[in-house]
């Protein structure tokens, strides 16, 4: 085999069709469009519109409450932790903060995150101090269990509230 002997199988790319070049053709005149109306232009954006029946979105019934100014977590687990210290990521020994963990690659952080938040699942056996923007009650449990701490930076969910 010679790379000027490649070719594609048959059928794998199809014919170009040409449209709007005769009779002929078969696409000619309208070019497959139909006669006149807005859909026949270009530019058409008719997204939702179902013809004037009423459209699906206003149809289906709205649940719930969005909060729009809830705060978003970069979510970070213990056992992520407890990994990234034994693979040293992490210095051991070595107080961790939010920018650290950014650097080890273990959180990913943009404009719209209010910070990293810690979670409980999977377990950690060494003692860490990390100082981040949230924490669950389960994970300071758990990492003050093993002998760290964790400061917070954000306020706690109480103070919040009042």
């Amino acid at each position: 085999m010679k790379l000027n002997e490649i070719r594609d199988n048959d059928g794998a790319r199809p014919k170009f069709k040409r449209i709007g070049r005769g009779i002929g053709s078969g696409k000619g005149k309208t070019s497959g469009r139909g006669v006149k109306g807005q859909k026949a232009r270009t530019g058409v954006s008719l997204n939702g519109f179902e013809g004037g029946q009423l459209p699906i979105y206003r149809r289906v019934p709205k649940r719930g409450f969005v909060n729009v100014f809830r705060k978003d977590y970069a979510v970070l687990n213990i056992g992520t932790l407890e990994a990234a210290l034994a693979d040293g990521r992490l210095p051991a020994g070595q107080p961790v903060d939010e920018a650290g963990l950014k650097a080890a690659g273990l959180v990913r952080t943009s404009a719209k995150l209010a910070g990293v938040r810690l979670l409980a699942k999977g377990e950690i056996k060494q003692a860490v101090t990390i100082t981040v923007s949230g924490a669950s009650a389960a994970a300071i449990a758990a990492v003050e269990a093993a002998g760290g701490s964790v400061t917070l930076t954000g306020a706690p969910a109480e103070a919040a509230s009042e």
